[in-house]
């Protein structure tokens, strides 16, 4: 074998990154100024020869939350100082940019986007169309009824913006070596060992103790080696860019979403790119070896229909002719955004790819993100909406891929209605229930690919999603599901809850540690619990039974299963411990409402009193002809158990219950009931009220939190917290006025300035008014009664709304429904 470390290739190095895009070496850049020396980039061909060269180079700060806000903003003010660091010119110039509304529903959209923007500190200001083409008077403005503009965005050359993050890392001490191809990442032992890499008939290997995917398009085939799974596939994105045209002075870019479109003046010229409503997935058989600054065939019939609409909207561009007329290929994900962090499956494995054609926008901050996370071993601050650990294992399918991603290219430019659900590639992970739930009217919703009832038609009702910012279709079924629930009973398909038996010799200190409650409790008990990271931020939050002296089952969200089993597995040392996935094993059949104990009597012999069944434990009982295991425990905030049934006789358990359920005005009800019930008790819902960001004291979790128990993870950052005292503390607000909606992000004022945003937000059906959750800023020494004695306001779509705030449940505050042997009645809408 030839010398490893020919063609002058070190033979070890730190980190070893892969892919020479904007993302790559927005990563090595990162990595050298934190002082990480050793780094080596490998680009199979040249600099920016993927994607990075073709991509239009938009630079709009507003995301659709507030980490994704601040990587977006910090990407742009990085691309504003790098000439003056590296001496390339990256064309970055904050010319704006002006986003339009053709119907009401989209000016509801941009209008909310604009009170988000304030309360992350976007400059912003909404347009009447009279103002829309004051900014744009190339614009025909018939139809246009409201814009939003946002003065420091801004378009750059990507080209440059990689070549001159490139030589910055250069400057730092990174080395950087094109037309060097990774065939493999080597690993032992769960983690990666390094690379080898070939270069002109040469071969070799560079052992490395980190290794980064930036691969792009290439990356998921790259991951797929070593079992790793990065859910991304290639899509053909069109534009054409004009001739010149004469006096053309800079403008905004512009974006008209509702005719896919955006507009983008550079050197008096016009380039317009679109994200059509069902794309073109590209490369299914892979993707050739020689591929390099390639385009792909034209397609102007695909792309006609947006160009039509675009020369009506800007009626210079049927004068102008077309110079280039482009298609090349992107990366898309299932869900629209990119992947960042280290890879659950194997340690050492990191990923920065997957960028959903906002790379250039998005590369500045994720490289940044990333590079402090390898530093830190933690994320800077909460990346829950592009961690890597989302992914789940069935999304490496690429026939799955291929048919998600011709949907997820439009959905950048479609309406974002709340509870839109994904139109493609379902059906894919089901419930033992599945059909005998459709064949009684379920709507189903998607979340990491399970199917779940979101709600249930009436006879006759059409079944399926009319979307609308304002109340949709089903606005009265989850009302009535709602109230089953609180005045009578209700039955629920949470199958896809994420199920982990964890068990062996050394199970209970194994969960002390890492549980921020007390764990070693007598078998049977249900104990609710964080894990935290050493900053007193959530990792997880969940439900810890104990089955045995040496057995252990938890219950997570099925969205964060992957995440769950990777922070469990990366904290397991020396311990004798098992930590086994058994999500598939059981169905969940959660029986919920003041007439449940009624029901559960009618179909088992067992004793379901306070005193035979306790609030927060579970046993075995006879249901029907068939066992399960009863927890008592509810997420809607009344008597209730949950019932954890083989998957073998979900089905025999489903209708004896719904037999029995006719004596009781049994209903099933759906994920949307559930979570208008959960807001109203001010339950926490992980990755929106409670993040790895968010301190489990400020989150008021405290009552979860046991540090006398001895030594956890996170234990001294939350007896640090006790003695220093809150800066923030979550509340719950409700709408006084009952026609307002709230979703999420609302912006949040205290005595008329803005001071945060709605974490989640639902309709109170019982309380009568939108109700939300969100973090609230709290002075040093600030009392409850101090804090709640402010005027608080929410911002919705730029109207502000009278809002009553607490910091105990406004339903039943203590929570005297679920452990009650006899439930009074429930408060009556408007308490």
């Amino acid at each position: 074998m030839p010398d490893p470390a020919a063609p002058d290739l070190p033979a070890k190095a730190r980190v070893v990154i892969i892919g020479g895009g904007i993302s790559g070496c927005s990563v090595a850049y990162h990595l050298a100024k934190l002082g990480w020396t050793d780094i080596v980039l490998l680009e199979r061909k040249q600099l920016t020869s993927g994607t990075t060269w073709h991509a239009a180079g938009l630079i709009g700060q507003l995301r659709a939350s507030q980490n994704m806000t601040r990587l977006a903003k910090y990407s742009a003010d990085l691309y504003g100082r790098l000439e003056a660091e590296t001496g390339l010119a990256t064309g970055f110039r904050r010319c704006g940019s002006i986003t339009v509304a053709l119907s009401a529903e989209r000016r509801e959209e941009i209008f909310r986007q604009a009170a988000l923007a304030r309360a992350f500190g976007v400059a912003v200001d909404e347009l009447s169309p009279a103002e829309v083409q004051r900014l744009y008077p190339h614009l025909n403005i018939d139809g246009v009824v409201a814009g939003v503009h946002l003065p420091g965005d801004g378009q750059a050359d990507p080209g440059n913006i990689a070549l001159a993050l490139a030589k910055g890392a250069r400057m730092a001490g990174a080395r950087i070596v094109e037309q060097v191809k990774v065939t493999r990442v080597t690993s032992a032992a769960g983690r990666v060992t390094g690379v080898d890499w070939e270069m002109a008939g040469e071969r070799g290997h560079i052992a490395a103790d980190h290794v980064v995917n930036c691969g792009g398009m290439w990356g998921r085939d790259l991951a797929a080696q070593n079992g790793v799974t990065l859910p991304l596939h290639a899509c053909e994105h069109f534009y054409i860019v004009t001739e010149t045209i004469p006096d053309l002075a800079r403008l905004p870019v512009l974006r008209v979403p509702d005719e896919c479109a955006y507009y983008k003046e550079d050197a008096g010229k016009i380039l317009l790119g679109a994200f059509e409503p069902k794309a073109k997935p590209w490369g299914m058989n892979g993707i050739s070896e020689d591929f390099c600054f390639d385009q792909l065939p034209e397609d102007f019939d695909h792309f006609e229909p947006i160009l039509e609409q675009a020369v009506a909207r800007m009626p210079m561009l049927a004068r102008a002719g077309i110079h280039t007329f482009f298609n090349g290929p992107e990366s898309f994900t299932p869900d629209d955004r990119y992947y960042l962090g280290e890879a659950p499956e194997l340690r050492g494995y990191w990923v920065a790819a997957g960028y959903n054609s906002i790379g250039i926008v998005s590369s500045g901050g994720a490289g940044m993100a990333l590079a402090q996370w390898m530093h830190d071993d933690a994320p800077p601050f909460d990346l829950w909406e592009v961690d890597i650990r989302r992914a789940q294992p069935f999304q490496r399918n690429r026939r799955y891929l291929r048919d998600r991603v011709s949907e997820t290219l439009g959905l950048l430019y479609a309406d974002h209605f709340p509870f839109r659900q994904m139109a493609s590639a379902r059906g894919i992970r089901r419930s033992p229930l599945h059909e005998a739930l459709k064949a009684r009217g379920a709507v189903f919703g998607e979340v990491a690919g399970w199917e779940r009832a979101n709600w249930f038609a009436r006879e006759g009702q059409e079944r399926e999603y009319r979307y609308s910012w304002k109340r949709q279709n089903w606005f009265e079924n989850q009302r009535a599901e709602h109230m089953a629930l609180r005045d009578g009973v209700g039955l629920l398909d949470m199958t896809s809850f994420g199920k982990i038996r964890v068990e062996g010799r050394d199970a209970t200190a194994f969960l002390q540690r890492l549980c921020a409650n007390q764990i070693d409790v007598p078998v049977g008990r249900i104990v609710y619990t964080q894990m935290l990271n050493p900053r007193g931020g959530i990792e997880s939050d969940l439900t810890v039974t104990r089955l045995s002296e040496t057995a252990f089952f938890l219950v997570v969200p099925g969205a964060t299963l992957p995440r769950d089993l990777a922070w469990l597995r990366r904290h397991l040392t020396e311990e004798r411990v098992t930590i086994t996935d058994v999500t598939a094993a059981e169905a969940v059949l959660p029986i919920m409402g003041p007439r449940a104990r009624d029901l559960l009597r009618r179909v088992s012999p067992d004793d379901f009193s306070n005193a035979a069944h306790p609030f927060g434990t579970a046993r075995e009982i006879e249901i029907g002809m068939g066992l399960a295991r009863a927890h008592r425990v509810s997420y809607v905030g009344e008597l209730g158990w949950e019932l954890y049934i083989s998957t073998d006789q979900a089905a025999h358990v489903f209708e004896t219950l719904t037999e029995a359920g006719a004596e009781v005005g049994l209903r099933l009800c759906g994920l949307h009931a559930m979570d208008s019930c959960r807001i109203e008790k001010g339950y926490r819902h992980f990755g929106h009220d409670i993040t790895d960001e968010d301190h489990v004291l400020e989150a008021g979790l405290g009552f979860a939190v046991k540090p006398e128990k001895g030594d956890f993870l996170g234990r001294e950052a939350v007896l640090r917290k006790r003695d220093s005292g809150l800066t923030r503390r979550l509340v719950q607000f409700r709408l006084t006025d009952p026609e307002p909606l709230l979703f999420h992000n609302e912006p949040i004022l205290r005595d008329g300035k803005i001071v945060g945003q709605l974490t989640s937000g639902n309709y109170g059906h019982a309380l009568g008014g939108a109700i939300g959750l969100g973090y609230v800023p709290c002075r040093a020494g600030e009392t409850a009664a101090e804090l709640l004695s402010a005027r608080y306001t929410i911002d919705v779509a730029g109207r502000i709304f009278a809002a009553e705030a607490s910091l105990t449940p406004l339903y039943d505050p203590k929570a005297r429904r679920p452990q009650a042997d006899q439930v009074a009645a429930a408060p009556t809408p408007g308490r």
